[in-house]
């Protein structure tokens, strides 16, 4: 793909979304997608890659939980009990996924697979994979977390350890509150805390 064709390919990406979501939504996707770039770059991973994964992947973040999960059903995605209780936070990224590829046009297996798990991980992710699921929580506009910036600074030199640290993080703030924790979190978690 030549360079030019790729900028326009960004360019519609970018329109498509900043019509698609809310401003602040919008003003994240861009924070996310300049991020992933940024650590495509310091991992050797393909950058256009990581910038549409960025851009893609809240893309089903305005839609009401119920389509949400009509398009879940739609594409035959198994539907757990806790995503139906929470399905703007939990099913967003399966449904983001389904909607990157046939409504956006994405083919590329390792970018709907990053946009599918940024939100709980997965054991044994891609490079691209974690990358997006990074990017997600450090991407500069995010409100200050525990140990932000630390964070930050590591993502730029070890992958895993930064994913290990980030769910750590999620999973006490989430044993804080009366959220139920996604399984495939618990999974990443224990996955990445072994290695």
């Amino acid at each position: 793909m030549s360079q030019s064709h790729h900028q326009s390919e960004m360019v519609k990406l970018r329109r498509a979304m900043e019509k698609e979501l809310s401003a602040g939504r919008y003003t994240h996707t861009l924070g996310v997608a300049y991020t992933a770039a940024a650590l495509a770059m310091a991992h050797g991973e393909e950058m256009g890659k990581a910038m549409t994964a960025g851009l893609l992947h809240d893309c089903a973040k305005s839609m009401h939980g119920s389509e949400l999960v009509a398009i879940c059903e739609k594409a035959h995605l198994n539907v757990t009990a806790v995503e139906r209780s929470n399905p703007t936070s939990l099913l967003h990224a399966k449904a983001g996924a389904y909607l990157a590829e046939h409504k956006y046009g994405v083919t590329d297996m390792d970018i709907l697979n990053a946009i599918r798990y940024h939100t709980t991980g997965r054991p044994d992710m891609s490079r691209l994979e974690k990358i997006l699921y990074i990017a997600d929580y450090i991407e500069p506009g995010r409100k200050q977390l525990a140990e932000l910036d630390m964070i930050r600074r590591i993502a730029f030199q070890d992958l895993d350890w930064t994913v290990e640290k980030i769910l750590a993080n999620i999973l006490a703030y989430l044993r804080t509150t009366d959220e139920e924790i996604d399984d495939m979190s618990n999974r990443t978690y224990q996955f990445y805390k072994r290695h």
